[in-house]
């Protein structure tokens, strides 16, 4: 009773901490994103698609959980679906914030509780004659059996368990944004390949397009080599053009397949075994009301920034316990038992046997060892602090960079559109012309390649807004923090997939 006693006395008076309470840094004090005022929406681009609508910035909105489903494709959503669940890298994080987790629960046990242990021994021994003074000849032969039960705590009266315990937890944290880093990188990656493959498709129908006009055109041209109204340099020179417009398959299929291996990898599957849909860039919804978090709530919402605060977190943490381990250390024991030399009898009230007691360390000469180790603690938040800071930076260059991309992303669509309509007005009056023999072969060849690199750059230039649109939502953290029990996606479930 009085080892509870004193345990409970112990807890009451352990209400100190020492070292600095961790409070999240604030957010830059700022209104806006970029440089200058962001205009309210970008400008319309006169597309053939509805991708070349006009996009809002809509200030103060909600970056919705599953954001990737505002372009509107179900073979997107199905795979965005299969990487959540299969993905390798997801899993490994989900085990790690499992890890954590469980860590943090071990040391609650070690550091905050006291330690009760239960413990039996029996033991049979032999003792000389010489030692015992007996003339027996067998000597002495004796059996002791202990049963008892020890209690021991440690005062945590400046609060060293207590701020080790907070950086456990921060590291639970930290592996909760890290899942939510990884969770939002893996969904970017997923749309963003789409995107890509989408615009290889779509610039390699268009050049086998052109390819096919070139073909015709050549055998026009040997027609007209026949009849004697061309001459051998306007077939060769027509040879030269298709010849190179098929150059130009081979690396756009190419990288058509390493993109198609990579986002075979992204939702979990082997290259060969993945079986990825077609994806039509015309088929792909631009989001046309983008939401723009406010700048003080960016630091709340970047899972990134969330990280690395925990990271601080646990430094300042470690300060704490730096400086508790430079105080008196209070611990308590005891111990309740039972010994005797028949085990028949050996829980009778006359085998009782008690103990408890009380010990104080007190550091004196470290040769500065406990101090040096303060200063380093005090070190490192310093380190963690400045790369939070530069992660702040960074994540704000990050939305004005995409802000900029997209306002720039609409103009150049809409100068390419522009510049493809006229290369293709261009090239059919050019063609008419030299088949009445109005104009030179060398023209019609200049304006075979006008529309070539123009048709080939407006693609491009979609594939691009499309894109950055997905960065944008990217930059402002993905929604994370939408979920229906704002925590992580479950982690009790991992599916094991075998090759």
């Amino acid at each position: 009773m009085r080892i509870f006693f004193f345990l409970f006395f112990s807890i009451a008076l352990a209400g100190c901490m020492v070292g600095p309470d961790f409070h999240a840094p604030a957010g830059p004090q700022t209104t806006r994103y970029t440089e200058t005022p962001l205009p309210a929406k970008t400008i319309t681009a006169n597309t053939a698609s509805s991708q070349g609508k006009a996009q809002y910035f809509l200030r103060g909105g909600q970056v919705p959980q599953d954001w990737w489903t505002m372009f509107r494709s179900k073979p997107l959503n199905k795979l965005i679906c299969e990487g959540l669940a299969n993905n390798a890298n997801l899993q490994a994080a989900k085990a790690a914030l499992r890890q954590a987790q469980t860590i943090r629960e071990a040391n609650f046990g070690n550091l905050l509780l006291p330690s009760v242990d239960g413990q039996f021994s029996g033991e049979r021994r032999r003792t000389s004659n010489s030692s015992s003074g007996s003339s027996f000849s067998g000597g002495n032969i004796s059996t002791l059996y202990n049963a008892s039960v020890g209690v021991s705590y440690v005062l945590d009266l400046f609060g060293g368990a207590r701020r080790e315990l907070e950086g456990y937890s921060a590291q639970v944290d930290y592996q909760r944004f890290q899942l939510e880093a990884t969770t939002l990188a893996l969904t970017s990656n997923i749309v963003t390949t789409a995107i890509t493959m989408a615009s290889l498709e779509a610039q390699i129908n268009a050049t086998k397009a052109i390819l096919n006009a070139q073909k015709s055109q050549l055998a026009i041209v040997n027609k007209q080599l026949a009849l004697g109204s061309a001459s051998g340099a306007d077939v060769a020179s027509q040879e030269t053009q298709v010849a190179q417009t098929r150059a130009l398959l081979p690396p756009l299929v190419q990288s058509l397949t390493q993109s198609r291996n990579a986002l075979a990898v992204l939702v979990g599957t082997l290259p060969s075994e993945s079986h990825l849909p077609t994806f039509d860039l015309n088929h792909l919804s631009l989001p046309t009301r983008l939401p723009l978090s406010l700048p003080s709530c960016l630091v709340r919402q970047r899972p990134d920034i969330r990280a690395q605060e925990a990271l601080l977190h646990t430094a300042s943490a470690q300060i704490g316990v730096a400086t508790a381990n430079l105080f008196p250390q209070v611990s308590l024991s005891g111990n309740y038992g039972w010994n005797g030399n028949n085990l028949a009898h050996l829980f009778s009230p006359a085998n009782i046997v008690w103990n408890y007691g009380s010990g104080l360390l007190q550091p004196v000469f470290h040769g500065g060892a406990l101090l040096a180790q303060r200063r380093a603690a005090i070190a490192a938040y310093e380190q963690a602090a400045a790369v939070y800071r530069q992660t702040v930076l960074q994540a704000f260059q990050n939305v004005a960079d995409t802000l900029a991309a997209l306002n720039y992303d609409a103009m150049t669509l809409a100068a390419q559109t522009q510049a493809e309509n006229a290369a293709q007005k261009t090239l059919s009056i050019t063609e008419k012309q030299y088949h009445l023999g109005a104009t030179s072969y060398l023209a019609l060849l200049n304006a075979q390649r006008q529309y070539q690199q123009t048709s080939i750059n407006r693609i491009q230039a979609q594939a691009a807004r499309l894109a950055d649109t997905a960065a944008l939502y990217q930059a402002l953290g993905g929604g994370w923090w939408n979920h229906e029990v704002s925590k992580p996606r479950s982690t009790s479930t991992i599916t094991y997939r075998s090759f």
